[in-house]
């Protein structure tokens, strides 16, 4: 073989390495059942928060620990620990992405995106009923 072939091996073997271990980082979101049964596995949940249900911050006391209740689009609901700052404009998002895993029955959340629906709308004007990846939908800003 010739170097340069033996180099393109290299490199294309380099390159499956590479997709390979960013791989692990690909992820779907799970519902609160199924993240039961991954206990203790690191999981995305897409969920609305329970407003019915205390939200526990306190920043006095500890300015780095957020409790509430977390619904996902089944109905299910789980107790959520978020050890960081409560995040601005938390109680008026539509819906959280929550990154972390489970705990028995407390979701232990490493990272929160919040899903503010005042920035999309439909073709009538604000909907916030619907999601971002809806097709019907664009960004305005």
């Amino acid at each position: 073989m010739k170097k340069i072939h033996i180099l393109g091996l290299i490199l294309i073997a380099g390159a499956i390495g590479a997709l390979l271990t960013m791989m692990g980082d690909i992820s779907t979101y799970d519902s609160v059942e199924s993240a039961k049964k991954k206990e203790g596995k690191f999981v995305h949940l897409i969920a609305k928060i329970d407003t019915t249900q205390p939200i526990v911050y306190d920043p006095l006391i500890d300015p780095n620990y957020l409790a509430f209740t977390a619904v996902d689009s089944l109905g299910y609901s789980t107790k959520v620990v978020y050890k960081n700052a409560k995040p601005t404009d938390f109680e008026k998002s539509a819906r959280v992405v929550m990154k972390g895993s489970m705990n028995g029955e407390t979701f232990e959340c490493k990272e929160i995106v919040l899903k503010c629906p005042s920035k999309y709308t439909d073709e009538q004007g604000a909907n916030p009923g619907k999601l971002a990846e809806e097709p019907a939908m664009k960004t305005t800003e």
